[in-house]
């Protein structure tokens, strides 16, 4: 039996809906399948996508802000204010406290579930791909930091979602994708702009000893909210192999701040993404059992 691929996605800032991957998990899996139909009948069943729609915790509370704050008052822009509200609203409610932050936790225990979800899909030790956009990168970043460096203290209600298995541990997370990354901003946050994520985590060799993974982080150079990430410091210079810049979006937004949000459209980002996974495939299935 061939090993399955699992892959993470996840959206960004903004008022997502449950559907918002619907269409790039479509198309990842058709540029997957191009690549390994050669070799398998079935290719569109070795690739298990699980979107982690986090968007769950904060739109109810701020569409109902937004329902308070238009009682008895006129207020203009309402178009802008709205985009404000659940562009901004998302990154200051999820803001890591020294303490406690229940949205943080909030947040955190969908990623587990999605994730547990993977493995019971995927296989329990499958390699894990992570492709999030935006505020999605930071909740990853912070998600797989609290894995590999503070394990002990990630609050209990997010340990009773993790089992004991690789790939709820992060330990078979292969490659991640960032994609419109805020994450230099959020490094700001702290000395030396802060230590980056293992990627591939330092445990993927004890299952897959020639796998191959990597930090890609993709940005479009009109992308406002989108930045480099290796000019950071040194270590994340190390951390993260590759800044790709692209083309996001059409004509007009590709050359526009609005180019952030069209990366799951963008062809360069696609193919891309499915070619490696589908390396990775082809490494984990076709290659001699000794090599593996």
């Amino acid at each position: 039996m061939a090993r399955k691929i699992a892959v993470a996605i996840l959206h960004g800032i903004g008022n997502q809906t449950e559907d918002f991957s619907d269409l790039f998990a479509e198309v990842l899996t058709k540029r997957f399948s191009q690549n390994i139909k050669p070799y398998y009948e079935e290719p569109e069943n070795e690739l298990i996508i699980q979107p982690i729609y986090w968007g769950s915790v904060f739109n109810e509370k701020e569409n109902l802000l937004w329902e308070k704050l238009n009682q008895g008052t006129e207020l203009d822009f309402k178009k802008l204010r709205q985009f404000v509200i659940h562009f901004f609203g998302d990154a200051i409610a999820y803001q890591p406290a020294f303490n406690y932050n229940p949205n943080y936790i909030k947040v955190h225990e969908v990623y587990a579930r999605g994730l547990k979800i993977l493995s019971e899909k995927a296989g329990e030790d499958a390699p894990l791909f992570v492709v999030a956009h935006s505020l999605g990168t930071v909740i990853t970043s912070n998600y797989f930091y609290d894995l590999q460096f503070i394990s002990e203290r990630i609050h209990d209600d997010i340990k009773q979602n993790i089992n004991e298995t690789p790939l709820e541990k992060g330990y078979t997370l292969t490659s991640f994708y960032s994609l419109g990354s805020p994450l230099a901003l959020w490094s700001l946050r702290y000395a030396d702009f802060d230590i980056p994520i293992q990627v591939p985590s330092p445990h993927l060799k004890n299952y897959y000893p020639t796998l191959k993974g990597k930090w890609v982080n993709i940005y479009d150079k009109d992308d406002i909210f989108g930045y480099p990430l290796k000019s950071l410091n040194e270590s994340y210079k190390r951390a993260v192999a590759e800044d790709v810049e692209v083309n996001s979006g059409d004509l007009i937004s590709s050359s526009t701040p609005l180019s952030h949000k069209h990366y799951f459209k963008t062809n360069e980002v696609i193919n891309e993404i499915g070619d490696e996974i589908a390396e990775a495939w082809k490494q984990l299935n076709l290659a001699p059992k000794s090599n593996q």
